[in-house]
């Protein structure tokens, strides 16, 4: 093997030894638990784990902290929708509730069950209810302030002047 072969193998090794620890860290696991890790590869230290096997750990690990991370965030983005869909209905003074709610969100992206949304989609609510929501005000003070216009002044009103 050549220097630079060696240079850039070290480089990678250092790299992942830098992300076996940070995705410790991001676990939230302790020194103990790094160390039974370490010791389960036959090794006293972290640098002494074979790039291969750190890439294999890095693996696991990242896959933990996907799966613990990705039902927190779809949770948060139901929410998010829950608030969004919720906003819209307030803003067009209809009746709210969660099964409501739950069942726009539904028809609205054609699913059967809220909690089989996938990510993407509940994004893209999100935005949307948004969007309408912001709309419809502008909208609402745009219509008032003409409305308001016509009747201090008397004149005929132009809708695209601000």
């Amino acid at each position: 093997m050549s220097k630079k072969e060696n240079k850039t193998m070290d480089r990678i090794h250092r790299d992942l030894l830098k992300k076996f620890h940070t995705l410790c860290t991001v676990l939230g696991l302790d020194d103990e638990t790094k160390r039974a890790i370490v010791r389960s590869y036959d090794v006293e230290s972290s640098r002494d784990i074979d790039t291969h096997d750190l890439i294999d750990i890095c693996g696991k690990l990242s896959t933990q902290i996907n799966e613990k991370e990705g039902t927190a965030r779809l949770d948060k983005l139901r929410k998010q929708v829950i608030a969004a869909i919720g906003a819209w209905l307030r803003e067009t003074d209809q009746v709210q509730g969660i099964g409501k709610i739950k069942g726009i969100a539904c028809r609205a992206t054609g699913h059967s069950d809220f909690n089989k949304i996938p990510r993407e989609r509940l994004r893209n609510l999100i935005a949307t209810f948004n969007n309408k929501v912001k709309d419809t005000r502008t909208v609402n003070a745009m219509t008032d302030a003409l409305m308001m216009q016509a009747l201090t002044a008397g004149k005929e009103i132009d809708p695209t002047l601000n």
